[in-house]
């Protein structure tokens, strides 16, 4: 049985090694209780790593109090959808809004969905504690990394800031099927999946934590609670003077890499009676996990209008398919009360 390893009794990587399971099978969240349970009470969920802790500790939560079961893969936001759109799963965990190009293929297989926000992520850029030069970085220096036109010609540390050392600049991140990809290049390069490719990409964060961790001339991104479970093992980088922070993406100064982070649901899947009821503890106990696993709770009355939106039936996206760089939590309680 899975334990919740994102609580902070646990060590780094008790929960680390458990997502690297995911990463190749969807993990069963419990097993007890289970025997006597038809397949077709099994709840799925597969999407974004950087929801999963959230979405994990929820299921594990559930699983204890009702003994139903669910299982949770980690294929990216984008792999997701995709299976997610052609009914194979019942939720979708999300780190960016649906997209149009998503939105067509649901449409076209007959899915339609609840969108329901459930924390806020401060996607975090980090090197190895021994990197001592590199403690902040602009925007600009971001995009100077990142952009396609860096492929084969940013290849040292000290060709993007002459202050930094004169040594191999060596990349890690999420791939191209990742929510974090998405929003990452859309916010420092200014078009989605805009990047340069001569990097270590993976839709399993446990491999990036790894590969910048052991590199000292290493860099990657990915959501802040994989960096807050590895505080020993990695360096958060502040953009533009201002460190990634619950604090910091609650007042707004944590731009542009402050995002919400979502699950969707099949109205289809809802009529159950044990998604229902599994979403529904979802909402109400989403600020006290979102905390646990390390992101930032969204306020209580945001919740409140997502369970209320699930529970009148209001269905579709409020993002019209289009991503939302920069978007703070009051921008996105007054998206959720239309």
């Amino acid at each position: 049985m899975l334990k919740n390893g994102l609580t902070a009794k646990l060590k780094p990587f008790t929960w680390m090694g458990a997502i690297a399971a995911v990463a190749t099978t969807a993990t069963t969240i419990g097993f007890s209780m289970m025997g006597a349970q038809s397949q077709g009470n099994v709840i799925k969920i597969d999407g974004s790593s950087t929801v999963f802790p959230i979405t994990e500790a929820v299921a594990e939560d559930f699983q204890k109090r009702t003994g139903t079961r669910v299982t949770v893969g980690i294929s990216g936001t984008g792999g997701g959808f995709k299976k997610f759109c052609n009914g194979e799963t019942d939720i979708s965990d999300a780190s960016r809004p649906i997209l149009k190009k998503e939105m067509d293929a649901c449409k076209a297989k007959g899915i339609s969905y609840f969108e329901l926000p459930v924390a806020y992520d401060a996607l975090t850029v980090v090197v190895s504690p021994q990197n001592k030069a590199v403690s902040n970085m602009t925007v600009a220096e971001l995009k100077k990394i990142w952009e396609p036109a860096a492929q084969g010609t940013i290849k040292n540390w000290n060709q993007v800031n002459s202050k930094w050392p004169n040594a191999p600049l060596r990349l890690f991140g999420p791939g191209p099927d990742s929510g974090t990809f998405d929003y990452f290049t859309e916010a420092i390069v200014g078009k989605s999946k805009s990047s340069r490719t001569d990097y270590t990409p993976s839709e399993d964060d446990n491999v990036l934590v790894q590969g910048v961790s052991r590199d000292k001339n290493a860099l990657g991104y990915f959501g802040f609670a994989y960096y807050a479970a590895n505080r020993n093992r990695l360096k958060a980088v502040s953009i533009n003077g201002v460190a990634p922070s619950e604090q910091t993406v609650i007042n707004g100064k944590y731009q542009p890499l402050s995002r919400p982070l979502f699950i969707y649901v099949s109205t289809k899947a809802a009529q159950r009676p044990e998604v229902k009821r599994f979403v529904q503890f979802y909402m109400t106990n989403g600020a006290r996990l979102a905390n646990q696993v390390k992101y930032v709770p969204l306020p209580a009355k945001s919740y409140q209008v997502a369970l209320g939106h699930f529970n009148q039936g209001k269905a579709g996206t409020r993002f019209g398919g289009e991503e939302a760089v920069g978007l703070t939590i009051e921008e996105l309680l007054q998206r959720e009360a239309r």
